[in-house]
């Protein structure tokens, strides 16, 4: 019976696999990675099922484009007869410093189209979500709102130092799914929330 299902969210295609808006992308691959799940394109989802921590779990990376993203998984949860709360959500995050990493296990979609999709297909926010910092873009050396610079920021693939801190922060996301499913949200985010020493 599967547990959870983890979806990344991002923008199909692969002029978008290495942007900063397809980090949750990464974080499926990762995953798919570590535990030898063959990840298959569908239709509206690229699909995988394995085991992770002791539980089998469905990998998802929707084809939808990240503001249908609900579309995509809501048939997926019925047909695997998951509830909403062990759906959990990856994706990028404006307003956390680059590389960081936010647990929680439900809320609001904090104005973040993907999951205003997903809210508005389960009809609840009551899932898992763990976003990924990308920083916010600054124009003139301070933090820009502007959205055509916010655009190009989120669609534009990394340099190199940023695709490090980036990878990190995947491999930090990926255990922390481990640790949620093995132990609990609690648990993870007392482990995971905290700042990183450097």
């Amino acid at each position: 019976m599967t547990g959870y299902v983890i979806a990344g969210l991002g923008n199909p295609g692969a002029e978008h696999a290495g942007q900063r808006h397809n980090v949750g992308f990464w974080c499926i691959n990762r995953l798919a990675k570590r535990h030898g799940i063959d990840l298959k394109a569908g239709r509206s989802a690229t699909t995988g099922k394995g085991e992770i921590a002791g539980a089998e779990a469905v990998l998802v990376k929707p084809r939808t484009y990240v503001n249908r993203s609900g579309t995509a998984l809501k048939p997926i949860l019925d047909r695997e007869r998951v509830p909403v709360e062990n759906l959990i959500i990856l994706y990028d995050e404006l307003d956390l410093p680059e590389g960081r990493i936010r647990l929680r296990p439900s809320g609001g979609d904090g104005g973040h189209n993907g999951l205003k999709s997903i809210v508005a297909a389960t009809g609840s926010g009551d899932f898992g979500r763990i976003r990924i910092g990308i920083g916010r873009p600054k124009a003139g050396g301070v933090p820009t709102w502007d959205p055509g610079h916010v655009m190009r920021w989120v669609l534009a693939d990394p340099p190199k130092d940023s695709q490090e801190v980036l990878d990190e922060a995947v491999e930090r996301a990926c255990d922390a799914i481990e640790s949620i499913i093995g132990g609990g949200w609690e648990r993870a985010m007392n482990k995971y929330n905290t700042v990183e020493e450097t």
